[in-house]
């Protein structure tokens, strides 16, 4: 959703092919975002209808150690709980507002690319005539798949079960660490008040177990939830009514080229890793923006078909903590090193419910030393005005001035899936 608001801003004609009825989700699914993405949405003028239904949490983990986040030099020094099911009902609220054309309930069942475009399939018997592909669908996806890219990486050393139930016994709420792993109860309902979690009295339980092996590629039932909590807590306090269950793991790939001519790959499709940490929803919305103004540039002829390439070049070699933990010094996989970062479950939520408040990250900062052929540091440049009589803060003016540069060219048949 977030590229085809790219587009659509930008004047680009765009489709979306969802695979759901609609934008609802089973379940809540991912907690929240991180600083970098609420700054991505202040961009687009719509961070405050996230701020506005989640809760801010100034602290993050990092395994099993809190750290402060009031010191980042940014107006966003905070992480934002707030699970996907809202996030998505959000951005289909955003996109209602943009030319936006979604075809719910059906999904692309096979292409074929040319040097004008794609001729799109869609599993209801429709066609779509595109000049571009984008290939949002996923871990399994079958755009990826079909263009023929490779997708290397390693399988599994850890599982958990995930899930939302009702329970008839009151379950202790926090966090639990034994020899088998990270495990979780929380409820869905929850407030920050004063550095502290509090949950609500009552409504559904957020379970999340860590498997004593690595589980089975099949989807996860009721009865294997059960027997998970037993092994974990004696019990499984009597859980029915499960309104999703689902098993993640730390397995960890990463699409071999983000392009394939006509083709480009973005979010899960390109890249899937051990999502504790909550890094995975904000990757896949910097995935859109990098992508989203330079595709718009190319299909209105402003820029060069090599303009897509700095797509894999940019946003390729961006992997998430959790992945790079998995490798060695040499960059080769060593699965089962990312597992610490579970303690950032609960949103940052301390094992009996506090958010921890005192640890600081001073002495954690990262040196950047300049080198031949490195990076400057990335920094967000101080707000100023832009001239003497203009209160307005740098973001503001840049946002301004996108909005002119993007909306100069006229409408043009094109699409995105």
């Amino acid at each position: 959703m977030m590229l085809a608001a790219e587009l659509a801003l930008a004047k680009v004609d765009v489709a979306v092919v969802e695979r759901r009825p609609d934008h609802a989700l089973a379940g809540s699914r991912a907690g929240g975002f991180h600083s970098r993405t609420i700054e991505v949405l202040d961009q687009r003028g719509i961070a405050d209808r996230f701020l506005a239904e989640g809760q801010v949490v100034q602290v993050t983990n990092f395994g099993r150690a809190a750290l402060n986040m009031s010191d980042l030099p940014t107006r966003h020094p905070y992480t934002l709980g707030l699970w996907q099911s809202k996030i998505e009902r959000i951005l289909a609220s955003w996109i209602a507002e943009l030319p936006v054309d979604i075809y719910y309930g059906c999904e692309v069942t096979g292409f074929a690319q040319d040097d004008t475009g794609v001729d799109v399939e869609r599993s209801d018997g429709g066609r779509l005539r595109a000049q571009y592909l984008v290939g949002c669908d996923g871990g399994r996806s079958v755009i990826r798949k079909a263009a023929g890219i490779d997708f290397p990486g390693w399988g599994a050393t850890i599982s958990h079960l995930i899930a939302e139930v009702d329970m008839i016994e009151a379950p202790p709420l926090g966090m639990r660490c034994d020899a088998i792993g990270v495990h979780g109860l929380s409820r869905l309902d929850y407030e920050i008040r004063d550095g502290e979690v509090v949950y609500s009295d009552s409504g559904p339980i957020r379970v999340m177990v860590t498997e004593p092996r690595v589980g089975s590629t099949t989807e996860p039932t009721l009865r294997d939830l059960s027997e998970a909590l037993i092994t974990v807590y004696g019990t499984d306090f009597e859980i029915h009514n499960p309104s999703s269950i689902s098993r993640f793991s730390d397995a960890t790939r990463q699409a071999a080229a983000y392009r394939a001519g006509r083709v480009l790959l973005a979010g899960d499709s390109a890249h899937v890793h051990y999502p504790v940490g909550g890094q995975g929803l904000g990757l896949g919305v910097q995935d859109a923006v990098n992508l989203g103004w330079k595709l718009a540039q190319v299909v209105r002829g402003t820029s060069p078909e090599s303009l897509l390439d700095t797509y894999h070049d940019e946003r390729h070699p961006v992997r998430c903590p959790l992945a790079q933990a998995h490798d060695g010094s040499d960059g080769t996989p060593t699965p089962g090193r990312a597992h610490t970062g579970a303690g950032r479950y609960c949103l940052g939520a301390g094992e009996h419910g506090r958010a921890p408040q005192t640890a600081r990250r001073d002495r954690l900062r990262p040196r950047h030393p300049l080198r031949p052929g490195g990076r400057t540091p990335p920094a967000r440049a101080p707000d100023a005005r832009s001239g003497p009589r203009d209160p307005r803060r740098s973001d503001a003016c840049l946002r301004t001035t996108t909005r002119r540069l993007l909306g100069a060219a006229q409408p043009r048949r094109t699409g995105w899936l």
